[in-house]
């Protein structure tokens, strides 16, 4: 329901490609690119919270709610700097502070309110 969310049909000017999410993407740009829906076929509410492939193999590295949080490692690495995207070369050495909720703080930070961002990162 956030305003910053999308529903994509298309990416670069082309219908979007099955391998980009076809026939319709959802975009949650705050997000880990990994914790967005990648597809969507069809709806299904529930009551509770449903059990996700990420959650199953690797409970230990992200959570429901893994978020990108610069202030808390991953148990594998370090999130608080991010490869620079943008000079040219797919594989910049440039470093640049990684921002809280990929620089979404202003308008996302409310939904996670009251929640431990240390342990839900």
């Amino acid at each position: 329901m956030n305003p910053l969310t999308l529903l994509s049909v298309g990416l670069y000017g082309q219908t979007l490609a099955p391998q980009n999410g076809a026939p319709i993407r959802l975009v949650v740009p705050w997000k880990y690119g990994f914790k967005s829906i990648k597809s969507i076929v069809k709806i299904h509410l529930l009551e509770s919270q449903p059990p996700t492939t990420w959650n199953m193999l690797a409970p230990h590295e992200y959570g429901f709610y893994a978020n990108v949080n610069p202030q808390v490692d991953h148990p594998r690495w370090s999130q608080a700097s991010e490869r620079f995207i943008g000079e040219g070369s797919l594989f910049s050495s440039r470093r640049q502070p990684t921002a809280m909720f990929n620089g979404y703080q202003d308008e996302v930070a409310s939904l996670y309110s009251g929640m431990d961002l240390g342990s839900n990162f």
